[in-house]
C-alpha cells in the first residue's frame, strides 16, 4: 500500500469531497458565504479562493492518497486571506502563524495515522516560508462533521492553547515541535516499530 502527500492544486480540486469543494465557511465572511450559498456559486467561489492563493501566497492544501485515492486533505492559510476567522471571539490569530482552517481524513480510511501526515506536511511547507507555528481555532462541543476541528484532536497532537474560550479557543502549534514527529517516524521504521496513530476524525 502506497501513500503520499500531494500539493492542492486547481487541476486537482476536483478530488476534495463534495461536501467541502463547496464549502466556502472560512473563505467568506458569513454575510457573503450567505450570499454564495443562497444566490450565487459556492463551488465557483471556493476555486477563486485557491486561485488567489496560488497566485499571491502559494500552495494552501494537502491531499493525502491511498494508492492513488484521496483519503484526506488539510487546508492551511495566513489569516490575512481567511475572512472568517476574524469572526472568531479568540481571534486574531498571531501574526507569525498560519491558520489551519480544517482537514478531515475519509472514514474508511482512519486510524492509519493519516492525519498525522497530513500536518507534518503542513508543518514541512509553511516552515520553508519562515513560519513560525500552525494555530487553529478549536471547537468544544463538537460532535459532528464541521468546518472547525475538535480541540480534543488538536490537543492530542501537541497544539497548545493560547487563547481560552467556552467553545472556540485558539490554539498554537510551534513548528519545531511538528517536525519532530518526522524524526521520531523516521526511528519508529528503522526499529521496525511503528504504532499506528489515530487518524482525523471528519470535520
Amino acid at each position: 500500500m502506497s501513500r503520499r502527500v500531494v500539493s492542492l492544486t486547481l487541476d486537482n480540486l476536483d478530488e476534495l469531497p463534495s461536501r467541502c469543494r463547496r464549502c466556502v465557511f472560512w473563505e467568506l465572511d458569513p454575510v457573503g458565504r450567505a450570499r454564495a450559498e443562497e444566490i450565487g456559486d459556492p463551488a465557483l467561489e471556493k476555486e477563486a479562493w485557491i486561485s488567489g492563493m496560488l497566485l499571491e501566497w502559494g500552495g494552501c492544501g494537502k491531499l493525502v492518497q491511498v494508492d492513488g485515492v484521496t483519503a484526506g486533505y488539510a487546508l492551511f492559510a495566513p489569516p490575512a486571506y481567511v475572512p472568517r476567522s476574524f469572526a472568531f471571539p479568540t481571534s486574531p490569530v498571531s501574526p507569525d502563524a498560519v491558520l489551519l482552517l480544517t482537514a478531515h481524513v475519509l472514514p474508511e480510511f482512519e486510524g492509519g495515522g493519516l492525519g498525522r501526515m497530513l500536518l507534518q506536511a503542513v508543518a514541512k511547507d509553511v516552515t520553508r516560508r519562515d513560519i513560525k507555528a500552525i494555530e487553529a481555532f478549536g471547537d468544544n462541543s463538537w460532535r459532528a462533521p464541521e468546518c472547525v476541528l475538535p480541540t480534543d484532536f488538536l490537543l492530542a497532537l501537541g497544539f497548545k492553547t493560547v487563547r481560552p474560550h467556552h467553545r472556540y479557543p485558539r490554539l498554537r502549534l510551534e513548528l519545531k515541535t511538528a517536525l519532530t514527529w518526522n524524526m521520531e517516524g523516521a526511528i519508529e521504521r528503522l526499529l521496525g516499530s511503528v504504532t499506528p496513530e489515530g487518524a482525523l476524525r471528519p470535520v
